[in-house]
C-alpha cells in the first residue's frame, strides 16, 4: 500500500501530467517554459496508467495498472484495478486508502505535499527550476526512441520518497507520457500514461470518499 500511496503523492504532487498547444521544443530552456505554460493552464485531468515499482532490497517488481484523475487543490483520486482493486482519494484536506479485499478504509489528514511548493503546480503557481535542478537525460540526444523529451530533474531539497524523477515529456502537447520515481534507497515506481484528458471539468464530487457501512475504519499511520 505505501509504495503506491508514496507514488500517487509523488506524481500527483508535481502536476507533472499537463498539457497545452504547442510546437516542439529545442533547447532545455525551451521545454521548461513550456512545461511551465501548461500548468498555468491546467485545471484538472483524467488518465489511464500502468504502473511498475521494484523493490531494490527485495530484488521484486510489482506491475499494476488503473485510472488517474487529478483536480486543483490537492485533490486527486487514483483507481487501481490490478493487481489488485484500491481506491487512494483526496479532497486536499482528507486522505482515505480504500481495500476492498480487507474491506478496510484508512484515512487521515492529506499530506503536506499536496498543498506545499511542489503542489503548487496543480494550481499553475509552480516554477521547475525553482525547486528542481533539471537536464536532458541524454543531452547528446534528448528525444527518446518514442520521439518524447527526456527530462532528468532532481529536487533541490531531496525527500525520502523523492531523490530523483524522470521524466519523458511531449514536445507537441507537452503531455508528461512517462514518469520514474527514485527514492533515497533506489526503489522506483515507473508509470505510462495514455488517454490523458486535461481540464474536462472534473466534479469536487469525485474526490470525496464515503466508507462502505461494514467496513473497518483506520487511522493513516
Amino acid at each position: 500500500m505505501w509504495t503506491k500511496l508514496i507514488a500517487c503523492i509523488v506524481i500527483a504532487s508535481l502536476g507533472v501530467l499537463a498539457g497545452a498547444g504547442g510546437a516542439a521544443a529545442q533547447s532545455l530552456d525551451e521545454v521548461i517554459r513550456g512545461l511551465e505554460a501548461a500548468y498555468s493552464r491546467m485545471t484538472d485531468l483524467r488518465a489511464e496508467f500502468s504502473q511498475s515499482s521494484f523493490n531494490k532490497s527485495l530484488n521484486q517488481t510489482i506491475a499494476a495498472q488503473g485510472v488517474v484523475s487529478l483536480k486543483r487543490g490537492g485533490k486527486l483520486r487514483w483507481e487501481y484495478s490490478e493487481p489488485t482493486k484500491q481506491e487512494i482519494v483526496s479532497d486536499g484536506k482528507t486522505l482515505w486508502v480504500y481495500t476492498p479485499s480487507l474491506n478496510q478504509v484508512n484515512t487521515g489528514p492529506a499530506p503536506e505535499a499536496l498543498s506545499g511548493p511542489a503542489g503548487s503546480f496543480l494550481a499553475g503557481l509552480g516554477k521547475v527550476r525553482e525547486h528542481f535542478t533539471v537536464r536532458f537525460l541524454n543531452p547528446a540526444q534528448p528525444k527518446d526512441a518514442e520521439g518524447n523529451v527526456a527530462l532528468d530533474l532532481t529536487p533541490k531539497q531531496p525527500l525520502p520518497t523523492l531523490n530523483r524523477l524522470v521524466l519523458a515529456v511531449d514536445p507537441k502537447g507537452w503531455e508528461v507520457r512517462k514518469a520514474v520515481v527514485y527514492d533515497q534507497f533506489e526503489n522506483t515506481v515507473s508509470m505510462r500514461f495514455t488517454k490523458v484528458q486535461m481540464n474536462a471539468g472534473l466534479p469536487d464530487k469525485l474526490f470525496t470518499f464515503v466508507a462502505p457501512p461494514t467496513a473497518a475504519v483506520v487511522p493513516l499511520r
